[in-house]
Order: C-alpha cells, then structure tokens, then sequence
C-alpha cells in the first residue's frame, strides 16, 4: 500500500532558506503582517489535511470511480463530499481568497505549497476545488459588481463550485473553431446552446450549484478566436438573494471512461436554451478565460509535482527494503540473504532522478507563485510589471517540463518496484496513469512549447527571457570567484551563454520558415526547462554549501542530501541540454519532405 508524508522540511527550506519569501511578502501591503510562524502552520495543518482526509481515499477514489446515474446526475466516489465538508469546515477553500468575499487572503506562494500537498494525496479530488478557485480569479477579474457579489462569496465559502467548458467535439486546441451560440434575451441575459465535451467536475454530487463558464458565440461575432465570448452559466439559477431557483438547461450527457483521475467526472455537458450572463466584453471572452486557463496550467504543474513526490517517497521507501542480489563491490547487508536494492547504481539513478527533478521543480513553482504574489500586490508598478513578465514567460515551462518530468520520474519509481510496480495493490500504476492526463489538458505540452518559442520569445524579441537570463547572469557575477561553488555556477553559466545562441538562430530560421519554430519548440522548451532547473539548483546548492562549511560534521544530513543532488542534477540530467540543442538545431527538413501518403 501506498503511503505518504508532507514534505514540510523541504517545503520550508525553499520558502525560507531559498527565496525568502516571508520578507518579500512584507513588501506587499496586503501580506505586511506574514510571519514564518504563520506559514508554517498553516502548511502543516494542511498537511495533515491532505494525509488523514485526502490520501486515504485516493485509491478507492481511483478503483471506484464517479458512476453516471442517469438523468445528468453523477455520483462522486465514497467519501468524497464527505471530504469537502471537512475542507469547507477547516476553512481551506478561502485560504489565498480575498477577504472582501469572504477569503483569508493568504499569498499565493502558501497556497501553491498547500496544492502541492493536495495533488500528492489526491489529484482527482483536488481538481473540484482548485477548478472552483480558477473560476474564482476569472470572476475577481472580469466580473461586474453584481456577478462577483452574488457568486464569489458563494464560490470562496466552498457552497458552490466551478468549471470552464471550452473544448468542443470538433475543437480542442483550436477554439477559433468552436460553435456554441449565445442568443440574447430581452432581460440581457443570453441563452446558449453547443456541446461541450472533456469538462472536468462539469456535474457532481460534492456542492449544492455549479457555476460554469462557458464560451460561446454572440449572432454577430467575427469568425475565430476574436469572435468569441465568455458567460456565467449556472447549474441552478440563482435568485439576486443567492437561494438557487430552476434548474438550468446545461446538463450532464455522459462521463468519459478515462486511463486514469477516475475520482473526477469528466463530462459531456449539453446546453440547450441554457441561461447565461456575459462576463467581460462581447466577443472578448477568450481573453477573460486565459486568467483562469493560466491558473489552470500552473494547477497542472503542482498536480504533477505532487505526483513526483508521493511516487517517489514511495518508491525510495522500497528500495530501502526490498533485497535482491548482492552490490557488486561487495555484501552490504552481510546478515541478510541480499542486499536492499538501493546499493545498486541503476535503482539510485532512478531515485536520484526523481529526487532532482521533485525538488527542483518545487524550488521553481514556489518562486513562480511568489512572482504571482508581487505582480498582484506589490506598491511599485515597475516591480508588479517584472514579476508579470516572468510570470508569463514561464508559465507553459512549469506546466510543460514539470509534467514531462512527473510522467518520467511516476514511470521511475513504479520501475524501482519491479514488477510488483505494475500491480494494483502497491499503487504506483495509479500514479503512472494519473500522471499521464497532466501532458495533455490545459493546453498540451506541444501547444505550451509553441507559446514559449513563439509568442513568450520571440513575439518580444526574447526580452522577457532576458530579464531571466538577468537573474542568472547576476548570480553567476556573484558566485563567479567562489571556489567552492564552480561546480555549480559553470554549468549554469554554460547552458545560458548556450541557449542565447540557440535562441538567436531559432530566430532568425524562424523569420524564413515558420515551420522551423514547429519542429524545435518542444526541444527548445525542454532547454528552457533546464535552464531554470539550473539556476534553483545553484541557488539550493549555495545555501546547502553554506550551512555545510559553517557547521562542519554537526549539520543536519538535509543539508548533505540537497548538496549530492544537486551535484547529480548537474552530473546526470542537465547534460541532456545537449542533444535537445542538436536536435532543435536539426529544422524542419526531415519533418516536411515526407508525403502524408508516404507515412
């Protein structure tokens, strides 16, 4: 069986040590009051949350499923609402919201830390309320007065929840194709009519009304993504006093048979006359979606960096007790009838690798979520602008290379089990299926990497990038004549003299043949990816190195553990920047010249 403890030693350690994110939070007026104290309690009261609620009916969630009971109703697995009850009497689902609506007003950089713990104890359950928020922060935005007053006290209380149906049968990816009509009412409210399929929590059991957001076309709208608007659609049509009235014309068709995130109904939803409200201007929806679909898209890295972490607890666990064969150099436990098969090379690679990549994307989306915070609430317009910029450029990087990892490292540790990893009873298959989804909605991982190239780079001449590189390059400054921290500070330096070049000639092909963006943008995202792996390695390895040589033979083995990981990361993984970079360096030529006929 699986088991699973919230990695809050680690977790402080980045917040605290790594970014010190309390005193950056101290600048913004909103957090002035923030304290460590503070942050640390509530992660761990969070933890156990996530670990005695949550975890333990993630397999069952997973086995049992949601059941289509018929008529549009869907029935979440045992335990689930009971779940939300104890999340909304704890008080969870108001953490980072504003207190005008009824929220604590945490930080994001907290909240991010609590998702993460969620998504390991259970990512099928944690996308109910993290949909919910997403609708949230859409709403906060875009929403008249009237909208926000009667939906998002209801939405941050946990009593109503929310979804964003945008994918079509015909259209995913591609929404300038979508078909849904919205006709006006005379009372200026619109009733639409479409099909929306692969709607995650679309219809459920856990909240007493759903609020969907749903795109949709005025009569009028312009062909394309420019004709299409944004509108509230609620399960139950509320009365202006927030008591639910009829029941609303969208509906659950069916629910979709799925490899893995059993626990969470993934619906067809069928609209016919249905109400809805305009959020935003006319045929400008897809622009008031994106706040929600960028929330979403970091939503789904932190599921993934979740996964990691659980799978990779579990899989370091067994190979400390699992034996079979003896270490090559020799017994190391003489008294047993083999060795645990954490003494042979390969099974530490593949943990090693799990570990580097868990603790490096929780150092990257911790300080991603600390650019969220400072560009919503920081005094300075130049310094919000900054961190918005950053938060922009790297949000298809979190979502994309996080999720690539968390399939790699989920199949690493269900490998350490052997065969017994493809067995249900362990639950690492779980982990392998659930991980698998991450790499496709919210845009999928190839879209991500067109964005990066495409828009976030070179749409800007790669001035965001280089306000990136600008960090780097002023850190390396700083540790250049460090001896001790070479081995670190070189390869980072490296790999960013490398990609500016790499970037410049992508550039420039890309000037002569669009298609050459095509064919290196999931190469040069995983660049990218490791560029930003390198840069919170370093910064993890200085402060480890620190405590190290001021402490000597007392420092705590963590500190130990982080600096032989990092010295991994660089040894073992970021060396594949180099065969990313030949292929991306390869163009388009042996992509196009082949006939579709020919395939």
């Amino acid at each position: 069986m699986a088991q699973y403890t919230p990695p809050l030693r680690d977790m402080q350690f980045v917040l605290h040590e790594v970014h010190g994110a309390i005193d950056a939070l101290r600048e913004l007026p909103a957090h002035a009051d923030i304290s460590r104290d503070l942050t640390d309690q509530v992660l761990e009261e969070g933890g156990k949350f996530c670990a005695e609620v949550l975890f333990p009916i993630n397999r069952s969630g997973d086995e049992e499923g949601c059941t289509y009971a018929g008529n549009g109703v869907v029935k979440t697995p045992k335990g689930f609402k009971e779940a939300w009850q104890q999340f909304k009497d704890g008080g969870w689902p108001t953490l980072t919201c504003a207190p005008e609506y009824g929220g604590q007003g945490m930080p994001a950089t907290v909240g991010m830390a609590f998702q993460e713990m969620m998504n390991s104890a259970n990512q099928a359950w944690t996308m109910y309320p993290g949909l919910t928020h997403g609708a949230y922060d859409c709403l906060k935005e875009h929403g008249t007065d009237v909208q926000k007053a009667l939906y998002l006290p209801r939405m941050v209380s946990g009593e109503w929840m929310g979804t964003m149906c945008l994918t079509e049968p015909h259209c995913g990816t591609d929404l300038g194709m979508l078909r849904s009509k919205a006709e006006p009412n005379p009372d200026g409210s619109f009733a639409i009519t479409g099909t929306k399929i692969f709607i995650s929590s679309g219809e459920h059991d856990m909240a007493a009304n759903i609020v969907h957001l749903v795109l949709a076309r005025l009569p009028d709208a312009p062909a394309g993504t420019k004709g299409i608007s944004l509108f509230i659609v609620p399960k139950f049509v509320p009365d202006a006093d927030g008591s639910l009235g009829a029941r609303n014309g969208i509906t659950c068709g069916r629910i979709e048979e799925k490899m893995g995130i059993h626990g969470n109904a993934t619906c067809e939803m069928n609209l016919i006359g249905a109400t809805g409200w305009m959020v935003g201007e006319p045929n400008k929806g897809l622009n008031a979606m994106f706040v929600m679909m960028n929330a979403a898209r970091i939503g789904v890295g932190m599921q993934s960096l979740g996964l990691m972490e659980v799978a990779y607890q579990n899989s370091l666990a067994y190979a400390k007790d699992r034996i079979q064969s003896r270490s090559l150099t020799g017994p190391k436990a003489p008294e047993k009838a083999a060795d645990p098969i954490i003494v042979h090379p390969d099974v530490r690679r593949m943990l090693l690798t799990q570990k580097a990549y868990t603790e490096g994307a929780r150092c990257f989306a911790y300080w991603l979520a600390l650019q969220a915070d400072v560009a919503d609430g920081h005094p300075d317009a130049d310094a919000r602008k900054a961190s918005h910029d950053l938060l922009q450029l790297l949000t298809p990087v979190v979502k994309a290379f996080i999720t690539d990892n968390a399939f790699l490292t989920t199949n690493l540790a269900l490998q350490v089990y052997g065969g017994h990893g493809y067995i249900r009873e362990w639950g690492m298959e779980q982990y392998v299926r659930d991980a698998r989804i991450n790499m496709i909605y919210e845009g999928t991982n190839t879209i991500q990497s067109l964005d990066l190239l495409g828009r976030k780079v070179l749409g800007d001449n790669g001035t965001k990038l280089k306000a990136f590189g600008k960090l780097i390059q002023d850190f390396v400054e700083e540790e250049g004549t460090n001896d001790d921290m070479a081995e670190f500070v070189n390869p980072l330096a490296d790999l960013g003299e490398k990609t500016t070049k790499l970037t410049m000639e992508l550039g420039m092909k890309a000037m002569g043949n669009p298609d050459e963006a095509g064919a290196a943008a999931v190469d040069y995202l995983r660049v990218i990816g490791h560029l930003v792996m390198s840069y919170f390695w370093a910064r993890m390895a200085k402060v480890a190195l620190e405590k190290v040589e001021a402490e000597g033979d007392a420092v705590e083995p963590f500190y130990r553990s982080k600096l032989a990981t990092a010295r991994f990361y660089f040894a073992k993984l970021q060396p594949e920047t180099a065969s990313l970079m030949r292929s991306a360096r390869a163009g388009s030529k042996s992509l196009m010249d082949l006939e579709p006929e020919l395939f």
